[in-house]
Parts: C-alpha cells; structure tokens; sequence
C-alpha cells in the first residue's frame, strides 16, 4: 500500500512540476504573442499614417498654386463662360469678341488692363495675379491667329 501511495504521490508531485511548467510556457507563449501583436499594431499604425500622407498629397498637390496653370487653363476656367471657347464673345450680351479686329489692333497691355479693370469682369478675373493675366493675354493672342 505504501509503495502504491508513494507512486502516487510521485505522480501528483511530477504533475504539478508538469503544470508549473505549463503554466511558465503559457505565460511565456502569452508574452510573445503579446509582443508580436504589440509589433503588429505599430507596423498598422505606419502603413496607416503613410497612407494617410499619399493620400492628403494627391488630393492637394492638383489644388497647389505652383501647379503651373498655363493661358489655355485659366482661359478655360475664368473667361470661357462669357467670352465662348473659341473667344467670339456674345453680342447679344454685348460681350465683346476677342477675336475680332478691333481686339486684334489692341496691344498686349491694353488686353491686360482690360482684364484687370473692366468693370463688368467677376471678382474672380478682377483678382488674378500679374502673371495669370499675361498668360491670358498671350492665351488669347494665339486664338487671334
């Protein structure tokens, strides 16, 4: 019987040292899940914010004033509605035409101050810089030819 209980005991003792074991393997396994999980989420957060970025830049660098807005664009955008596409302008309107040959024998800052001063242009062509203006003017001086 002694023999049988001191097998046993064995047994529970070695099943014990067993669960400790398990127990420091659980928590190590537990600690490196821990830390690769933890290293997961700061990968994430980087693909994240890079992400981010790229997208902020392509949607702002088309919007960014050193696009390089050429004569043809700002015509296009700024004078085509009123002044026509192809810059005969609307006489039913009494919208000039930039085409024609009065506007042909104006010279170049003569077209500029125009752009700049006449008193029926939106606020929007009012306010355009210099270079826009020139670039304008030179813009409409090719659909002259």
């Amino acid at each position: 019987m002694r023999l049988l209980v001191g097998c046993m005991c064995g047994y529970f003792r070695n099943s014990r040292r067993n669960a400790r074991g398990a127990e420091t393997f659980i928590l190590l396994q537990s600690f490196t899940t821990y830390k690769e999980k933890n290293e997961i989420m700061k990968t994430t957060k980087l693909v994240m914010l890079v992400m981010t970025i790229a997208v902020a830049l392509f949607i702002l660098i088309p919007n960014l004033s050193w696009a390089g807005d050429d004569g043809a664009t700002l015509y296009k955008a700024k004078c085509a509605a009123c002044h026509g596409a192809d810059a005969a302008g609307k006489p039913a309107a009494k919208i000039p035409s930039l085409i024609s040959d009065e506007a042909k024998k104006k010279s170049d800052a003569d077209l500029t101050k125009a752009v700049a001063e006449t008193a029926k242009h939106p606020a929007p062509v009012k306010g355009l810089a210099a270079d826009d203006v020139k670039a304008i003017v030179t813009y409409v001086r090719s659909l002259q030819k």
